[in-house]
Protein backbone atom coordinates (compact mmCIF):
# COMPACT_ATOMS: atom_id res chain seq x y z
CA UNK A 1 0.00 0.00 0.00
CA UNK A 2 3.06 2.56 0.35
CA UNK A 3 3.75 2.63 -3.01
CA UNK A 4 0.46 3.24 -4.20
CA UNK A 5 0.12 6.17 -1.98
CA UNK A 6 3.00 7.08 -2.94
CA UNK A 7 2.57 7.27 -6.39
CA UNK A 8 -0.51 8.97 -5.64
CA UNK A 9 1.07 11.30 -3.95
CA UNK A 10 3.46 12.27 -6.51
CA UNK A 11 0.78 11.69 -8.96
CA UNK A 12 -1.44 14.59 -7.43
CA UNK A 13 1.86 16.99 -6.68
CA UNK A 14 1.71 16.75 -10.57
CA UNK A 15 -1.95 17.44 -11.17
CA UNK A 16 -0.84 21.31 -8.35
CA UNK A 17 2.09 21.71 -10.42
CA UNK A 18 -0.28 21.91 -13.66
CA UNK A 19 -2.77 23.61 -11.84
CA UNK A 20 -0.78 26.42 -10.86
CA UNK A 21 -0.35 27.07 -14.55
CA UNK A 22 -3.69 26.34 -15.83
CA UNK A 23 -6.63 28.59 -14.16
CA UNK A 24 -9.12 26.44 -14.56
CA UNK A 25 -7.47 23.61 -12.99
CA UNK A 26 -6.78 23.99 -8.91
CA UNK A 27 -3.77 23.65 -7.32
CA UNK A 28 -4.56 23.49 -3.59
CA UNK A 29 -7.11 20.72 -3.35
CA UNK A 30 -4.69 18.65 -5.40
CA UNK A 31 -1.64 19.54 -2.46
CA UNK A 32 -3.91 18.80 0.26
CA UNK A 33 -4.25 15.12 -1.30
CA UNK A 34 -0.66 14.48 -2.28
CA UNK A 35 0.34 15.38 1.86
CA UNK A 36 -2.30 13.09 2.85
CA UNK A 37 -0.55 10.53 0.38
CA UNK A 38 2.74 11.08 1.52
CA UNK A 39 2.10 11.17 5.65
CA UNK A 40 0.89 7.46 4.70
CA UNK A 41 4.50 6.47 2.36
CA UNK A 42 7.22 9.29 2.77
CA UNK A 43 7.92 11.57 5.73
CA UNK A 44 10.47 13.21 3.28
CA UNK A 45 7.94 14.32 0.78
CA UNK A 46 5.24 15.10 3.05
CA UNK A 47 7.94 17.52 5.37
CA UNK A 48 9.05 18.49 2.08
CA UNK A 49 5.74 19.62 0.76
CA UNK A 50 4.70 21.02 3.94
CA UNK A 51 7.52 22.58 4.38
CA UNK A 52 7.90 24.41 0.68
CA UNK A 53 7.57 28.32 0.61
CA UNK A 54 4.96 28.78 -1.51
CA UNK A 55 2.70 26.08 -0.76
CA UNK A 56 3.47 25.16 2.61
CA UNK A 57 1.39 27.74 4.95
CA UNK A 58 -1.94 27.05 3.05
CA UNK A 59 -1.39 22.81 4.12
CA UNK A 60 -0.42 23.77 7.16
CA UNK A 61 -3.17 25.98 7.44
CA UNK A 62 -5.46 23.45 5.85
CA UNK A 63 -4.22 20.48 8.49
CA UNK A 64 -4.24 22.27 11.64
CA UNK A 65 -7.74 24.58 11.09
CA UNK A 66 -9.58 23.32 7.88
CA UNK A 67 -8.68 27.08 7.06
CA UNK A 68 -8.86 28.49 3.53
CA UNK A 69 -7.32 31.90 2.74
CA UNK A 70 -9.54 34.35 1.42
CA UNK A 71 -7.50 34.96 -1.40
CA UNK A 72 -8.06 31.16 -2.64
CA UNK A 73 -11.78 31.65 -1.96
CA UNK A 74 -11.69 34.38 -4.40
CA UNK A 75 -9.49 32.39 -7.11
CA UNK A 76 -11.88 29.53 -6.33
CA UNK A 77 -14.60 31.91 -7.25
CA UNK A 78 -12.84 33.07 -10.11
CA UNK A 79 -11.94 29.97 -11.46
CA UNK A 80 -15.35 28.13 -11.48
CA UNK A 81 -17.21 30.99 -13.57
CA UNK A 82 -13.86 31.20 -16.01
CA UNK A 83 -14.40 27.30 -16.36
CA UNK A 84 -18.13 27.11 -16.47
CA UNK A 85 -17.97 30.08 -19.21
CA UNK A 86 -15.50 28.30 -21.59
CA UNK A 87 -17.75 25.10 -21.40
CA UNK A 88 -20.80 27.02 -21.97
CA UNK A 89 -18.96 28.67 -25.21
CA UNK A 90 -16.93 25.88 -26.03
CA UNK A 91 -19.73 22.99 -26.09
CA UNK A 92 -23.04 24.59 -26.19
CA UNK A 93 -24.44 22.35 -23.50
CA UNK A 94 -27.98 21.39 -23.66
CA UNK A 95 -29.71 23.10 -20.23
CA UNK A 96 -29.70 19.53 -17.79
CA UNK A 97 -25.83 19.35 -18.98
CA UNK A 98 -25.39 23.14 -17.93
CA UNK A 99 -27.45 22.75 -14.98
CA UNK A 100 -25.68 19.99 -13.61
CA UNK A 101 -22.47 21.64 -13.94
CA UNK A 102 -23.57 24.32 -12.71
CA UNK A 103 -24.78 22.84 -9.53
CA UNK A 104 -21.34 20.80 -9.41
CA UNK A 105 -19.76 24.13 -9.24
CA UNK A 106 -21.62 25.91 -7.43
CA UNK A 107 -21.32 22.69 -4.75
CA UNK A 108 -17.72 23.53 -4.92
CA UNK A 109 -17.43 26.77 -4.48
CA UNK A 110 -19.96 26.79 -1.09
CA UNK A 111 -17.88 24.28 0.37
CA UNK A 112 -14.74 26.36 -0.03
CA UNK A 113 -16.59 29.14 0.91
CA UNK A 114 -17.67 27.00 4.17
CA UNK A 115 -14.25 26.96 5.54
CA UNK A 116 -12.81 29.35 7.79
CA UNK A 117 -10.67 32.01 6.88
CA UNK A 118 -6.78 31.73 7.36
Amino acid sequence: MRGLYLAAGLLFVALGFIGAFLPVLPTTPFLIVAAACFARSSQRLESWLLNHPRFGPLLRQWRERGAVPRQAKLMSLAGSSVGFLLFWIGYEPEPVSAIAVAALMLAGVAYVFSRPSA
